[in-house]
C-alpha cells in the first residue's frame, strides 16, 4: 500500500513499558530495511503532559486525545494504570468513539479491561495477563475468556495476553496485514525469536 496506516498507542500513567514499546518497536521498525514506511506509529495520551510508566519511565506522548490523527490501528496497553483508566470516562469515551473507525483495535495484557470497559468485548472472545483472568471476567461478563491462549484474534479485534505477548500480537497483525514473510522479516530485524505455538492462537474471524 502507498500510504501508512496510522497506529494510535494509547498511555496512561503506570502502563506496563513492554506492553506499548514491544508493539510500538515492531510497527515502527517493519519495512524498514526495505525503505518503506507500512505504519506511521505514536503515542496519544488524555494530557500532553509527560506519562509516569511502570517503574518510573517518564515518557512524552506525541499527541493528546483531542488533537491526534485518526487511527487505523488503536493500540490499548496494559498495566497496573487500567485499574484506575477503567474508571475514567473521558478515556473510555475516546476509546470507544477511535474504534468506530479504526481498521484494527488492538489491546495486550490488561488493556483488554479498558476495551471491555468500552463495551467493545461484548459477545467475543478475549484473554489478558494470567493474573488479571478474573478481573477481566468481572469487568466483561458477556465475553468468552481464553486463558490459555496467548493472541485471540475477533477480527477487527485482537488481544494478546500480557506483557511479551504484545510483541507477538503485533507480528501476527504485521503478517495479517502484511504477509507472513514481511513480518517474519521483521522479527529478524529485531532479533526476535518468533515462534508462537499456533495452538495458542484463538481466530474467531468468519471468512
Amino acid at each position: 500500500m502507498n500510504q501508512s496506516r496510522n497506529v494510535a498507542i494509547l498511555i496512561f500513567d503506570e502502563v506496563e513499558v513492554l506492553d506499548f514499546c514491544g508493539p510500538f518497536e515492531v510497527f515502527s521498525v517493519t519495512g524498514r530495511q526495505d525503505n518503506l514506511n507500512p505504519f506511521n506509529v505514536y503515542t496519544v495520551a488524555e494530557k500532553g503532559q509527560p506519562i509516569s510508566a511502570r517503574n518510573h519511565l517518564s515518557v512524552n506522548p506525541s499527541y493528546t486525545i483531542q488533537d491526534c490523527p485518526q487511527p487505523d490501528i488503536l493500540l490499548v496497553p496494559g498495566g497496573l494504570g487500567t485499574r484506575r483508566e477503567i474508571h475514567n470516562p473521558i478515556l473510555i469515551d475516546w476509546i470507544r468513539s477511535s474504534s468506530q473507525k479504526a481498521e484494527l483495535i488492538l489491546s495486550v495484557c490488561t488493556g483488554a479491561l479498558l476495551l471491555a470497559k468500552a463495551g467493545l468485548l461484548e459477545g467475543l472472545a478475549a484473554t489478558t495477563h494470567h493474573g488479571a483472568i478474573e478481573l477481566l471476567k468481572k469487568v466483561a461478563p458477556h465475553t468468552t475468556i481464553q486463558a490459555n491462549k496467548r493472541i485471540i484474534d475477533n477480527g477487527r479485534i485482537i488481544v494478546s495476553a500480557g506483557i511479551s505477548a504484545g510483541i507477538d500480537m503485533s507480528l501476527y497483525v504485521v503478517a495479517k496485514l502484511l504477509g507472513k514473510e514481511r513480518a517474519l522479516e521483521t522479527a529478524q530485524y529485531m532479533e526476535y525469536d518468533w515462534n508462537v505455538d499456533p495452538g495458542r492462537i484463538l481466530s474467531t474471524e468468519r471468512s
